[in-house]
């Protein structure tokens, strides 16, 4: 995929750059400082894929978004998490990658815009990487569960914990509880990464509905949820630590 970087960070654009570089498909074509000088580019050429930061001065990541008429897919790089579910409205959009960013992560957004790329296009030459979202688009609200033969809809931006039952999970909302007959592997496939966090593993969590975390425990509404010592640095890394 023929790609371009976006970002008023000198740095910033340096590690996005080395991480495609790792990427065999990943074919970067231009880097930019700012949102206009991608515009000018843009209108003279087609790229499969953008990198964008959503904040840089004159132009914000979704101001840029705004001026595009066919806009190609985006991964948005941002440190700042605030923005997720705003994110969630927009078609183009197929990852929200918060910075500092690992390997692992970007491969699986670029994974997620291969997946994308060949829905949108169904001649494009399909990737020999396995696809695990063929069911759900990561930037979609809401997900539905099989629940005595009724499909019911859950806002994810409703749950705040999902837990491991056996061969059952339950998943707590804000509004009511719900027992699935399904695994928590097979749901965390589901769940967009930038809200969600498997911090046990009996235990997801969505990290906005936080309230505080001690020693190795994180409390959730009234639930003492337990951390285990490989999911706790992934978490303090999600969070906006002061």
């Amino acid at each position: 995929m023929n790609c371009i970087i976006i970002d008023d960070e000198v740095t910033a654009r340096a590690i996005v750059s080395h991480l495609c570089s790792q990427v065999d498909s990943l074919d970067v074509i231009e880097e930019f400082p700012n949102a206009i000088s991608a515009m000018k580019f843009l209108n003279r050429n087609d790229i499969d894929l953008i990198f964008l930061d959503l904040h840089m001065p004159d132009y914000s990541g979704f101001d840029f978004i705004e001026t595009l008429k066919n806009p190609p897919r985006i991964i948005l790089t941002t440190s700042d998490k605030n923005f997720a579910i705003e994110a969630f409205g927009y078609d183009c959009i197929v990852d929200y990658l918060l910075k500092p960013i690992t390997f692992p992560r970007f491969l699986k957004s670029v994974q997620k815009a291969q997946n994308e790329k060949v829905v949108s296009n169904p001649e494009a030459p399909i990737s020999s990487k396995p696809n695990t979202n063929e069911s759900f688009s990561p930037m979609e609200k809401e997900m539905y569960v099989n629940i005595d033969r009724r499909l019911v809809k859950i806002e994810f931006e409703d749950i705040y914990l999902i837990e491991a039952k056996g061969d059952y999970i339950l998943i707590k909302t804000e509004k009511k509880n719900y027992t699935v007959h399904s695994t928590l592997k097979k749901i965390e496939e589901k769940l967009p990464d930038v809200l969600f966090l498997k911090v046990h593993r009996s235990y997801i969590i969505n990290i906005n509905k936080i309230i505080d975390i001690e020693d190795n425990s994180v409390l959730i509404a009234k639930n003492v949820i337990p951390i285990s010592r490989s999911n706790r640095p992934e978490l303090m890394r999600r969070l906006n630590l002061l």
